[in-house]
């Protein structure tokens, strides 16, 4: 009895180990068939690329942000952010005398056009405005001044 149960495992073995090598030396095989074939590589299709490039379908994607160029460096000469760029210079010529780096007296009020650090924050600014490239805060004083008119600047607006 013992002796009929070893040998029916040790050829339910063997069937396995035949049959997987035989499916094995099977999907090692590459079959062709013709120009602009499909190969097939142990049970995976692969594609033959010059053939299948003119078949393959279109592929619409939008193109990437360009995040080497910071929001605030494409203003025009005319405008920034759709505010007159008169506008904004005679604010900031009033508040600071046009420099980038001022600070107030008291230290609350930084940079071209003396914002406060609430009012920098509001409009997407982070750290210190008076240390923000001049570019960058004329692009965020014309953000407020759409959103506020010239009421944050009451003696120069």
């Amino acid at each position: 009895m013992l002796a009929t149960r070893n040998l029916i495992a040790v050829l339910a073995v063997l069937c396995l180990s035949v049959g997987a090598s035989a499916a094995w030396a099977a999907s090692d095989e590459l079959t062709e068939e013709g120009e602009g074939s499909r190969f097939l590589d142990r049970g995976t299709k692969k594609l033959d690329r010059a053939s299948d490039r003119d078949r393959a379908p279109e592929r619409r994607h939008r193109p990437r942000p360009d995040r080497s160029r910071p929001e605030w460096a494409g203003t025009s000469d005319e405008s920034i952010a759709g505010v007159a760029r008169g506008t904004l210079e005679a604010i900031a010529a009033c508040e600071s005398g046009g420099d980038p780096t001022a600070v107030s007296a008291d230290g609350a009020y930084r940079g071209k056009y003396q914002f406060d650090t609430g009012a920098w924050a509001s409009v997407g600014g982070s750290g210190d405005p008076a240390a923000a490239p001049e570019a960058e805060q004329d692009y965020r004083a014309a953000i407020l001044y759409s959103r506020s008119g010239s009421s944050p600047w009451p003696n120069c607006g």
